[in-house]
């Protein structure tokens, strides 16, 4: 037991510290270990590790294999602490692979319907995951009242984790719904909150990333003091348990914030660092890093590049047409336009307007 208790703390200890394949490494050695037989708990405690290790690998469809699998083990009920911890990474798996109606599912399974539990600390963050999925989806209606619904019941609870992790997305749903001051005294809010408790490392990262990506994106005047606290954002990442889709989302917003700032070079430098992290999972925010860059070639008449960049974007976005990629297909028209290439200038344009539903 002592020896299994040790092997769990270097394990979790590696994962904190930002060393995902150490971690991930231990983990896999523990669950191999015939000692865990019979010890459910401790079981439970080292399949969630193994899974939380193997997305901050990037392999999101491994995690999700993992969760699925602890959460069908009716040999081992858990708890309903683990219930929602478990139902938070796989939710927040399943948004990052794309499969919004699996995030979905998950996360009413938990809190939808006539029978939801009283609100906790825990499922006040499953339902800002679960609103970050509506988000992304472009569901904005729904987003904006459930916004309204966690943020009251976590007033009402009034603790730091849940007055944060209500906030945290229904800032970005604010912004989205043309409420950006809002939406920034709401992070600010977070963020002080954060900051004053302490609490994971990952998340407070993550928070700063959000709160630079709000400013870069409402205050103009600002963009610098955003790009600042993104490198600082970028550093802390790399000492916690953020996933490599983490980092690669944190160097998509430099890269953007470079640009905005004039500076194509550095955007590139950023951007590509981005690309070589997403390449093999491909999906939406590869597109994103692969826009940005494209963005930032033009800027620096490297049109060859430029082109090929904005074909791996072009190709890689969902095709389903959703309110929140219209800017994204805009950009892409307007970056195929300066390429003198109007047939795919036209062809994005008209994504755009199916976006928005025109």
């Amino acid at each position: 037991m002592e020896e299994i208790e040790v092997g769990l703390r270097f394990a979790r200890l590696a994962l904190e510290n930002g060393e995902a394949q150490e971690a991930r490494r231990r983990y896999t050695e523990l669950l191999t270990d015939t000692s865990l037989t019979g010890l459910a708990q401790l079981r439970q405690e080292a399949e969630y590790g193994c899974a939380l290790a193997t997305e901050a690998c990037g392999d999101r469809a491994e995690a999700i294999r993992l969760l699925k699998g602890l959460r069908a083990d009716t040999e081992r009920p858990m708890s309903v602490e683990w219930q929602v911890a478990v139902a938070v990474a796989l939710c927040r798996c399943y948004r990052d692979e794309g499969e919004l109606g699996e995030a979905v599912r998950v996360g009413e399974a938990l809190l939808g319907g006539n029978s939801r539990p009283a609100w906790t600390d825990a499922l006040i963050e499953l339902g800002s995951t679960l609103l970050s999925v509506y988000r992304t989806r472009g569901d904005l209606l729904r987003a904006r009242h459930f916004a309204s619904e966690l943020l009251s019941a976590a007033e009402l609870l009034g603790t730091p984790r849940a007055i944060v992790a209500a906030s945290w997305n229904a800032a970005f749903v604010a912004q989205e719904t043309g409420r950006g001051e809002e939406g920034m005294s709401l992070l600010e809010r977070a963020m002080a909150i954060q900051s004053e408790n302490g609490g994971d490392p990952r998340n407070l990262a993550r928070l700063r990333v959000a709160y630079a990506t709000m400013i870069v994106r409402t205050r103009a005047t600002d963009v610098e003091v955003g790009r600042d606290l993104l490198l600082r954002a970028l550093r802390e990442l790399g000492e916690s348990s953020a996933s490599v889709l983490d980092k690669a989302r944190c160097n998509i917003e430099l890269a953007r914030a470079e640009l905005a700032l004039g500076h194509p070079r550095e955007a590139v430098q950023y951007a590509r660092v981005a690309d070589e992290a997403l390449r093999e999972s491909g999906g939406e925010h590869w597109a994103d890093a692969n826009l940005v860059q494209g963005q930032a070639l033009l800027l620096l008449h490297e049109d060859e590049e430029a082109a090929v960049a904005l074909g791996n974007a072009n190709e890689s976005f969902d095709p389903a047409p959703m309110r929140r990629r219209a800017q994204s297909w805009m950009t892409v028209a307007e970056a195929y336009d300066r390429l003198h290439d109007h047939d795919q200038s036209i062809l994005a344009a008209q994504k755009a307007l199916a976006c928005v539903g025109l």
